[in-house]
């Protein structure tokens, strides 16, 4: 009897075109890590569930894939890259050099309901700051979303910052002084977009017990945002320093943060302040981080993170605080495509290769060798049939150029080339003069 070929629910297969897409985009976030002096690190796909169990939310841990292995051992798929790093952190502080910095790509499991869009095994590429809680860190965080957005060929977004003590702060100010407290507050005020401000007064009023006025008032100082330039908006809201300690060490650490990337060859429109991110609310404790794509600000942020104080809190009584932020890889894919900014493509080659006559096969390798050693990426077509296939193969998998040898009388090093782009073809031309088309196009 033959099996069915399927999937599962929730789970997906990555065709070429959309696996080749994902491997340039992780290169070039990759590219910009390592120039800022990121290393990459890679940690199992499984853990002991110990080291998991009470790391994410509790809706995270209802979705943790656990079990017992053949070793009867207690253990669990990974649901996130981060808490796989504070285990790395403890386990290996003593062959690490602090600060230290580290970007990681790899997939994690989440058993969330299936729902377009939303899967139970995704990427995740992340990049972090350990050890150090100089706003140096915070600012170079920003530097690697503007350069890692800039290098793939995106120019219109914004990335939007604020500081968790800023939302505690206005939030103790209204008499909302509890931890848990200014979480559930902070949780129900995230909802904005999605319920309405009348959705989020009856929740804060229904669950909270907070009066329609005080609430309207909280609404009204966590929805501010920059407009303008930095100076101005900092003047704006200097007032609210005086509210309490938090509120001020918050805005005055922004401040701080907007003196260094001032300085800096940013366009200065791509980040703004925005006091209504929150981001992880049993999590981050500093500076946060979102970013939205401008031209598509409906698929949520691409950019995501912020800083942390209590990374290892749970592996190690040395405590260390770390500040990073995670690219969501698929979204941005998404994004790119409807962007027509990631070209499609379902080959890895420039140029596709095609011999007319078995005699030539040789040949033709040895061409393809050169090209390869010269910087070109060059595929061999392996059948000698006749042009209409193997053009309508490099048409269809994207190759920019086809050469083909042996379509008349053989010359040596002799091939006909034609740009699969603009359709312009070239006969009887040396390899050389081949090589130097595809290296100068």
């Amino acid at each position: 009897m033959l099996i069915t070929p399927r999937t599962l629910s929730g789970f997906k297969d990555c065709l070429p075109k959309e696996a080749m897409a994902k491997k340039i985009l992780l290169q070039k976030v990759s590219e910009v890590f390592l120039k800022f002096g990121f290393v990459p690190i890679e940690t199992p796909h499984l853990e002991y569930a110990e080291v998991l169990i009470k790391q994410g939310s509790d809706e995270i841990q209802k979705e943790l894939y656990r079990f017992k292995d053949r070793g009867e051992r207690d253990v669990a798929l990974r649901f996130d890259l981060t808490v796989p790093l504070a285990r790395f952190i403890s386990q290996y502080q003593n062959q690490l050099q602090l600060p230290f910095k580290r970007f990681a790509i790899g997939n994690v499991f989440r058993g969330e309901r299936a729902q377009k869009g939303r899967y139970r095994e995704f990427t995740q590429c992340d990049f972090d700051f350990i050890g150090s809680d100089s706003l140096s860190c915070d600012a170079e965080i920003v530097q690697v979303i503007y350069a890692s957005l800039v290098n793939l060929g995106i120019d219109e977004f914004s990335i939007r910052i604020n500081h968790r003590k800023i939302l505690n702060g206005i939030c103790k100010h209204f008499g909302i002084t509890q931890p848990q407290d200014i979480n559930d507050t902070l949780r129900i005020i995230d909802k904005l977009e999605k319920i309405g401000e009348s959705g989020v007064l009856d929740e804060l009023h229904s669950e909270l017990g907070i009066q329609e006025q005080r609430a309207r008032e909280i609404l009204q100082y966590v929805s501010i945002k920059q407009n303008g330039a930095g100076k101005e908006f900092f003047e704006n809201i200097a007032f609210l320093k005086e509210w309490n300690d938090e509120l001020k060490e918050g805005i005055e650490d922004i401040e701080r943060l907007y003196e260094i990337l001032s300085l800096l060859q940013m366009d200065k429109d791509c980040y703004r302040v925005h006091f209504s991110i929150a981001r992880g609310l049993g999590y981050y404790t500093g500076i946060v981080y979102e970013t939205i794509l401008t031209q598509l600000p409906s698929i949520g942020s691409v950019c995501s993170g912020g800083r942390y104080d209590n990374l290892t809190k749970t592996f190690s009584k040395q405590n260390m605080s770390g500040v990073g932020a995670s690219i969501g890889v698929d979204r941005l894919l998404a994004a790119m495509k409807e962007l027509q900014i990631l070209e499609g493509k379902s080959t890895s080659a420039r140029a596709l290769i095609v011999c007319m006559s078995e005699e030539y096969l040789p040949y033709v390798h040895a061409l393809a060798e050169s090209f390869r050693r010269s910087g070109i990426d060059i595929e061999v077509y392996p059948d000698i049939v006749k042009l209409k296939k193997p053009f309508s193969y490099a048409n269809t998998l994207g190759h920019e150029f086809v050469l083909v040898v042996g379509e008349s009388e053989f010359k040596a090093q002799s091939v006909t080339l034609k740009n699969m782009t603009s359709g312009m073809q070239m006969e009887d031309i040396s390899f050389l003069k081949a090589l130097e088309i595809l290296k100068g196009d």
